[in-house]
């Protein structure tokens, strides 16, 4: 927490200080807005007739749990075959998601984006003497794919707009698995069953995708807005439905030189349960304790209601233009609110490093 205040601290007063800043440039194209923190999703609006890519390495920190809005201790829960108690608890668990993404705009008003990744999760557990003790859950695949069209609906100029607001449509291809097992459990017989919910790197369903964004540029601040939400409206192979999401940001940026530009986020979160159990749990056990499914959970992390809640983390970030039309970015979150419909684990930091570069065609009105 420390080192969160020391950095907010420092971007807070370079975002406001000095009134003799230089002129609004912006890293990128001034048709996109200027600048956009390169952690939300489909910001800005291309130059015409332009490529661009991102490719994002991001780490997630999770430990302890709650339930709520209070922290529970794994001894709360287990490990125990005590009624109200379960086999194996979560103590910690770290996340890497590798994300590649493209997009082109068509026109001064339309560009489709395309975003994909490949996650690896570790969780540590503690179980019962009888289940060998403690072990890493570990699990690893491709995530869902999303595909994805950005309008402009509103922009006071069609060059360097001050203000703009877009639309976006898309949806999520099911390409992450739902069927990931087991691998390195202590004991055999856990060996090959399947994995509980948040180890599962996909959805299995085809799912829309709706969103909103405002930016605004006033020398030498950019700032804006971002919604979207990822609704859940199918049932997939294994008869259960993931939670919808809703996801809101709000930015500021100050650009403090001609090839830097300091940023602060207010990153809020909703999402909801599942719907039921897998299929695979009903029909194997897998998830149960003695793996019969007319037993309790194994674990909180196999029960589909100990998930969804809503969280708001504080993200302070810095973009760097290393040559022309290329951007580099890193950011620093911590949750500052979280109530989760637990016990789940709880976030505790996430940080992102972001590569972005822009791609003229000789359509291009910057083409060289």
């Amino acid at each position: 927490m420390k080192l969160i205040k020391v950095l907010s601290s420092a971007i807070l007063f370079v975002l406001i200080a000095s009134s003799n800043a230089m002129a609004y440039i912006g890293l990128c194209c001034a048709h996109c807005g200027g600048n956009m923190p390169l952690n939300i999703p489909g910001g800005g609006i291309p130059e015409t007739h332009e490529f661009r890519f991102k490719i994002s390495e991001m780490f997630m920190r999770m430990d302890s749990l709650r339930d709520g809005t209070d922290e529970k201790k794994t001894s709360d829960y287990g490990p125990s075959t005590a009624a109200g108690h379960y086999r194996g608890v979560p103590e910690s668990m770290e996340s890497w998601m590798t994300m590649v993404g493209g997009a082109y705009s068509f026109t001064d008003d339309f560009a489709a984006m395309v975003m994909m990744g490949y996650v690896r999760n570790s969780m540590d557990m503690t179980t019962t003497t009888m289940m060998g003790g403690n072990y890493q859950m570990f699990s690893q695949g491709i995530t869902d794919t999303k595909i994805m069209g950005k309008y402009r609906l509103y922009s006071d100029d069609h060059l360097a707009p001050k203000h703009q607001l877009s639309a976006i449509l898309g949806v999520a291809a099911p390409t992450g698995k739902i069927t990931v097992k087991n691998t390195n459990h202590p004991t055999k017989t856990m060996r090959g069953k399947l994995l509980p919910f948040g180890m599962q790197p996909g959805s299995g369903t085809w799912d829309p995708i709706f969103g909103l964004t405002y930016q605004k540029a006033k020398d030498p601040f950019l700032m804006g807005s971002n919604f979207m939400t990822l609704q859940r409206w199918g049932t997939n192979e294994q008869d259960y439905t993931k939670g919808d999401e809703y996801k809101v940001d709000l930015y500021i940026m100050r650009q403090f030189s001609e090839d830097k530009v300091a940023s602060f986020q207010l990153n809020g979160k909703a999402w909801g349960d599942y719907s039921d159990e897998p299929k695979k749990g009903k029909d194997s056990g897998d998830c149960h304790a003695g793996l019969s499914s007319s037993n309790d959970w194994m674990t909180p992390l196999c029960d589909p209601t100990n998930y969804g809640g809503v969280n708001l983390h504080a993200t302070v970030g810095l973009q760097f233009q290393p040559v022309p039309l290329h951007v580099a970015e890193l950011n620093f979150s911590v949750p500052i609110y979280q109530n989760l419909k637990g016990p789940q684990m709880q976030s505790h930091y996430m940080m992102q490093l972001t590569y972005y570069w822009e791609v003229p065609t000789k359509k291009s009105r910057r083409y060289k």
